[in-house]
């Protein structure tokens, strides 16, 4: 009886043993699969951003210098000048910011919602920064808290201007949609060479891009753990 028990638990091992390897099997074979489709969807992403920033360049390049403005490489149109674009503790957009974006913006659009780009563009953010500097302010939060008014305010001023352009109101309903004011006020500063803080520098508007790549891969991996 015993030899018979013996020779019954012997297979039943080798069994549990094989269904171990499948299910190792099959969850390595799982893994692949997410592994190489996730690399498919992040290099299909990084060509359309590539083409989407050399698509900008190639459209502005002839008139960055003249808008005291420079395209970063995550994709951000940097507008450096404060003097062009408003008055200290202002934010009433100065007449020439106003022809820069009249110029700028209805060009933007058309390329943001090209066929080819407009699958990617999750929103296009206005953001304002300031110095840390306001004049009579009582301490570092007071001044940065009079900032951020004044920050929030100026990239509100941008969008409701760049709405009333004629050119652009086809796509009022799209703009809406993806399009913010982002006041920052000093929290993210621009620094010399040697560290030290770029009061005049600081004082920026930036027009920036945000993709949908992550919202994508999050939805291929739920498609995957229902399969």
């Amino acid at each position: 009886m015993e030899q018979s028990g013996q020779s019954h638990w012997i297979p039943l091992s080798d069994l549990m043993t094989g269904l171990m390897m499948i299910f190792m099997l099959l969850a390595a074979v799982y893994m692949l699969r997410v592994e190489q489709t996730t690399t498919l969807v992040v290099r299909e992403y990084e060509v359309t951003r590539e083409d989407l920033l050399r698509a900008l360049q190639e459209e502005f390049q002839k008139d960055l210098k003249q808008w005291d403005a420079d395209f970063l490489g995550d994709m951000t149109l940097r507008f450096r000048n404060p003097e062009v674009l408003f008055a200290t503790g202002s934010a009433v957009l100065r007449p020439r910011f106003q022809e820069i974006l009249s110029s700028f913006f209805p060009r933007y659009l058309a390329i943001l919602t090209s066929e080819k780009f407009r699958p990617v563009v999750k929103e296009i953010r206005i953001e304002g920064h300031t110095s840390s500097f306001w004049r009579n302010a009582t301490n570092v939060q007071d001044a940065y808290i009079r900032n951020m008014d004044l920050s929030q305010s100026r990239t509100r001023a941008a969008l409701e201007y760049i709405l009333k352009l004629s050119e652009v109101s086809d796509s009022q309903t799209w703009l809406i949609q993806h399009m913010t004011a982002n006041g920052l006020s000093s929290s993210r500063p621009i620094t010399k060479n040697d560290g030290e803080l770029d009061e005049l520098a600081s004082q920026r508007v930036e027009f920036r891009i945000v993709t949908n790549a992550d919202e994508q891969l999050n939805s291929i991996s739920a498609q995957l753990a229902t399969k």
